[in-house]
């Protein structure tokens, strides 16, 4: 189990709600365009399946979830509504706004938001929340400014090392493990919704 400060696991037990960016954080952050029979391009991107992991039980353990993202893709949408992502913002270059709205659907204060970030764009949020999270190859101010720095680079189960530390913080990921090793099928792991869009 990793090991995390008093401090850290302090603000991790407050959280309510995990905010995340998509590209570079739930996505390497390349675009790769695939050119079609009529001569336009569809964008495509890559998701890590621990991270999807990492949110159904999130959500199996109540935590609410959501994504303010800068640009829009019919992928994103699909990926959110598969996982039960409840909030989807997307074109949203700027985040205040969107996280305001989400944090009051959601009935939620700023010091029990979790934000994951890893550029410019996200830094009014990471310094903002109560757990601002940088992925490990994030902009180095947005790594000096955050609470967390994750090992693993977005794309790659950063989102699911945040997930992990709330978790644990909240004396829940231990019981995770431990129905995994018993093979107990107690947890659910489906919870299909219609994400909130703007």
């Amino acid at each position: 189990m990793a090991k995390y400060s008093k401090a850290l696991l302090a603000r991790a037990r407050n959280i309510k709600l995990l905010i995340m960016d998509v590209d570079g954080v739930l996505t390497d952050g390349k675009f790769y365009y695939v050119s079609l029979p009529d001569g336009a391009f569809l964008e495509t991107k890559g998701f890590d399946s621990r991270d999807g992991l990492g949110l159904r039980l999130a959500h199996h353990y109540g935590l609410k979830t959501g994504i303010i993202t800068g640009r829009g893709s019919p992928v994103i949408e699909a990926r959110a509504k598969d996982l039960g992502i409840q909030y989807l913002y997307q074109n949203c270059l700027e985040k205040i706004g969107p996280f305001q709205e989400i944090s009051a659907a959601a009935g939620v204060k700023a010091a029990e938001v979790c934000y994951v970030g890893d550029d410019l764009t996200d830094l009014p949020l990471l310094t903002r929340v109560g757990l601002g999270v940088a992925v490990a190859n994030a902009d180095k101010i947005v790594r000096k400014h955050a609470h967390f720095c994750t090992k693993n680079v977005g794309g790659s189960g950063a989102v699911r090392e945040a997930i992990e530390l709330i978790l644990t913080a909240q004396g829940k990921w231990e019981t995770i493990v431990r129905s995994y090793l018993q093979g107990d099928r107690s947890i659910n792991l489906h919870h299909p919704s219609k994400p909130t869009k703007s």
